[in-house]
């Protein structure tokens, strides 16, 4: 947009209400890194023009564009520090009606009496990443698409040697009919969820959504119902969130047939409320170290000993009444690991599928779930 002198002396000025400008700002200055070498990735993009306000901020990777109805006096264009505008916006007071005017490379801001000069670098410098269209487009209601992150996210890899596994997989399966599958792995646990294709989903490309990205669409979708609206392709996805539109670069690289680490054979059954068990692992994990993560489950007939030995704490033990009626036997888990699957099963029951002490666990709350998880054992 290009900048115009309108014979005031302002190149922008509008006023808004605090409370609008401190919601979208809040969206956007959470993309912003701390720390930036460019000095313009620390800035958010702000124009007004036609009664609106739109905000804009990027880490070259990831970018997010928020649109609120503001009262525009002057139009124009110009970008400041995210983080300073977030944070003095967030001091004012309640019911405050904020004035922003720019001039000279610089920009005010007034409240009441309060009045802030910041500095401002030309919104021609600031980067945007490509806003054509995208070949594939759907859409998944707001908690659909919350679930899919909340019951995936949690296994995403944090090793940035494996940068493939630092996001959420996302495919259609070519099942007759075929399905939306996300899945998630660190290569200690595993998480997949699927779902009925959407409609305009047929034909999508198998994409890497990276860590942040998830982050960020499920901070927007804690204030969102209704419908959320995808574009894909195969370097990029973009979601449009009520009025925030957040677009980001694709992970490339190939994720690893995760099918092949998914147990079917294993024959030992285990029922158990999740609920029950969780708190009995989280009880007995009290004494345990950041060294001693692991929590040994002993099975036995219709019911699980946990147990946990610390060499610098103690032990712990306690007993979980269950449905088991196969072989007893000794297992070992990350307990971190387990209560984050356990979290998010609902239901009053879940089946814990095992083979030995060695062999990966399948989890899942029954055999119609549209959720799994698969669950590495630890030697104890």
């Amino acid at each position: 947009m290009p900048q115009r002198n309108f014979g005031i002396g302002f190149l922008m000025k509008l006023h808004v209400e605090r409370a609008t400008l401190l919601k979208a700002l809040g969206h956007v200055q959470s993309v912003v890194e701390r720390r930036n070498t460019i000095p313009i990735l620390s800035n958010v993009l702000i124009a007004a023009e036609g009664g609106q306000l739109r905000l804009m901020a990027t880490d070259l990777d990831l970018q997010i564009v928020e649109t609120v109805p503001v009262e525009v006096m002057t139009p124009g264009a110009t970008t400041v520090s995210a983080h300073t505008l977030f944070d003095i916006v967030r001091k004012l007071p309640d019911g405050a009606q904020v004035a922003l005017e720019t001039q000279d490379q610089k920009m005010w801001v007034t409240a009441g009496r309060a009045r802030f000069q910041l500095q401002t670098l030309p919104r021609e410098d600031f980067p945007v990443i490509g806003e054509s269209d995208l070949p594939v487009s759907f859409a998944l209601p707001a908690e659909t698409l919350r679930d899919l992150i909340d019951k995936t996210r949690f296994a995403i890899s944090t090793e940035e040697t494996r940068y493939y596994l630092n996001g959420i997989f996302l495919h259609a399966t070519r099942d007759d009919p075929p399905r939306l599958r996300a899945v998630a792995t660190d290569g200690h646990r595993l998480a997949r969820v699927e779902l009925p294709l959407p409609e305009g989903a047929h034909g999508m490309p198998d994409v890497i959504v990276p860590r942040k990205c998830v982050a960020e669409v499920r901070k927007l979708l804690d204030e969102r119902d209704g419908m959320v609206d995808i574009g894909l392709s195969q370097g990029r996805i973009r979601l449009a969130i009520g009025a925030a539109v957040l677009t980001s670069k694709l992970i490339e690289g190939t994720f690893p047939d995760y099918n092949r680490v998914i147990p079917t054979a294993n024959d030992r059954l285990l029922r158990i409320d999740p609920s029950s068990l969780a708190e009995c692992v989280d009880r007995v994990t009290a004494i345990a170290s950041e060294k001693t993560r692991a929590v040994k489950l002993s099975l036995d007939k219709d019911r699980v000993t946990l147990s946990v030995v610390s060499p610098e704490n103690g032990s712990a033990s306690e007993d979980v009444p269950a449905d088991y009626d196969a072989p007893g036997f000794d297992v070992g888990f990350n307990s971190r690991y387990l209560l984050d699957i356990l979290g998010q099963v609902e239901g009053d029951s879940v089946e814990v599928h095992l083979a030995d002490a060695a062999a990966p666990t399948l989890i899942r709350e029954n055999a119609a779930s549209s959720a799994l998880y698969v669950l590495m054992p630890m030697r104890v």
